[in-house]
């Protein structure tokens, strides 16, 4: 486990020891742990610990301080390996979500979520990071797809399992919430042995990186995270305040969303690699626009929950078109830039989702359909910005922009 071996001769290496594998592995073990904490968090929050909309809106702020602080994740890569962080991130993930249930009270369970949080944020800042350096551009959007869809998968098998057990065996939280985070640690503590240290290509800088040619990748990624926060913290405690659905019930949309994940996943890694990130990107901002106005109609109008179930798996299959905004980034960036530039850009990413929770569970109170409209103007920013990114990104052609302005110069 303390050999290191060069990303170029992993291939000498059998299959259950190389890069690919050990991604795919992380990929299954993050979201066992992170789904099973959020299948089981609305319902969970509101019976035990008696949450309103404010709560629930101080409680992913709490979650998201971590996300906002992934910047630190380059003063740790001066001591630990990127490797290395991301198994004791995923550890530390797995860890925390085994022990919530045992944290009921209202100050227990922010501590335990901050402890889960910084797990979750730093493991996603490094996988993101060595998702870039060890996969080539041409095969990643491919290989991303998969990677979403073995995620998928891993996480079907946990809903699938909560779904058929929690009412027949009369399951309680702390059983399902220390079954799912050990599942997770122990995986992760496999990955520690079982591989070696790969030797990225290119040593990545250790300092922070934050460079003009990439601020469409930085806008959108502010944006991101503004919206993203609404469809976390909102979407599903809708379907658990106002349907009134239990856990079974909330887990089984989720397993519909991880079916579709699984089905459509490595068909948009394709789309992404055949139509480009910018028409991938525009078809889901466009889709989000539509999405988060019907989500308002709900409450506006009063429609069924038929309907909301659809918006909520519609919802979250236009997410996972996300992934072109990676290899955007990976086209027009230098190598060196992978770890500095994703930790930057997770920290950028959670700057609204510091504030925004608790202030929109502030407005959720008074009227909830205003929430949804506010994403929906987010995610209307977000189109614009995407109709920016060129048809072939790449390093000097960051953005539509870019060679106008090289013109003008001239």
């Amino acid at each position: 486990m303390f050999r290191k071996i060069p990303i170029d001769d992993a291939h000498l290496l059998p299959w259950w020891r190389r890069p690919i594998t050990l991604l795919f592995l992380m990929a299954l073990a993050m979201p066992i742990a992170f789904n099973t904490w959020s299948a089981l968090l609305n319902n969970f929050v509101i019976e035990v610990a008696e949450f309103d909309g404010s709560d629930i809106g101080l409680l992913h702020t709490v979650r998201e301080i971590p996300g906002f602080l992934a910047i630190g994740v380059i003063f740790l890569l001066l001591f630990i390996r990127e490797q290395v962080l991301g198994l004791l991130s995923l550890a530390l993930l797995g860890i925390a979500t085994a022990v919530t249930a045992y944290f009921p009270t209202m100050g227990g369970i922010l501590m335990i979520t901050l402890l889960s949080s910084i797990g979750f944020h730093y493991y996603e800042t490094v996988n993101q990071s060595l998702q870039l350096q060890w996969l080539d551009k041409k095969r990643a959007p491919k290989v991303l797809g998969w990677l979403v869809a073995a995620g998928s998968a891993a996480t079907l098998l946990a809903y699938g399992i909560i779904v058929l057990g929690w009412k027949r065996y009369n399951w309680d939280y702390d059983v399902v919430y220390l079954a799912g985070g050990g599942i997770t640690a122990l995986i992760a503590l496999y990955c520690f042995v079982a591989f070696p240290q790969f030797e990225g290509r290119t040593l990545q800088a250790r300092k922070m990186v934050l460079k003009k040619r990439y601020w469409l990748y930085y806008a959108m990624q502010f944006m991101a995270g503004a919206r993203r926060q609404i469809f976390v913290v909102f979407a599903g405690f809708m379907m658990v305040e106002r349907f009134g659905f239990d856990v079974h019930e909330i887990t089984a949309l989720y397993l519909i969303n991880l079916i579709a994940n699984m089905l459509f996943a490595p068909l948009i890694g394709g789309a992404v690699s055949k139509f480009g990130e910018r028409r991938t990107l525009i078809f889901e901002y466009a889709g989000l626009v539509i999405v988060f106005l019907a989500y308002g109609g709900i409450y506006f109008f009063g429609w069924g929950i038929m309907l909301a179930a659809t918006l909520y798996v519609v919802d979250h299959l236009l997410f996972s078109l996300a992934l072109a905004l990676k290899t955007y980034f990976q086209k027009i960036a230098d190598p060196e830039d992978m770890a500095p530039t994703a930790a930057v850009a997770f920290t950028i990413n959670h700057i609204a989702a510091v504030f925004l929770p608790v202030l929109l569970g502030l407005l959720w109170l008074a009227a909830p359909g205003a929430v949804f409209v506010l994403a929906a103007s987010m995610a209307a920013v977000s189109l614009g910005l995407a109709f920016l990114i060129p048809r072939h990104p790449e390093k000097g052609n960051e953005t539509r922009l870019t060679r106008p302005l090289a013109a003008a110069a001239e």
